[in-house]
C-alpha cells in the first residue's frame, strides 16, 4: 500500500474515495479514529492508501479532478 493523500479535511477524503471507487480502484482510509485521541480538534491528518499497482492511475484521477496531492515518494 502506498500513501496517496494526507489531509485534515474529511470532505477531501470522501471526495477522493468516491472518485477512486467510481474507477474501481480500492482505497483504504487510515487514522479515521485519531480524533478520539486528539479531542476532536482535527489536527491529525487522515491518509488515503491505495495498492502499489494503482498509485499512478489514482494520482492521475485526483489530478484530473483538481485534488491537490502532496509530493510523496
Amino acid at each position: 500500500m502506498k500513501e496517496l493523500l494526507r489531509t485534515n479535511d474529511p470532505t477531501i477524503v470522501a471526495f477522493a474515495q468516491a472518485l477512486l471507487r467510481a474507477e474501481d480502484i480500492m482505497c483504504f482510509e487510515l487514522d479515521v479514529h485519531m480524533s478520539t485521541l486528539e479531542g476532536s480538534i482535527g489536527i491529525m491528518p487522515r491518509r488515503v492508501m491505495v495498492a502499489d499497482e494503482h498509485l499512478f492511475m489514482a494520482r492521475a484521477i485526483l489530478k484530473d479532478n483538481e485534488v491537490d496531492l502532496p509530493d510523496l515518494r
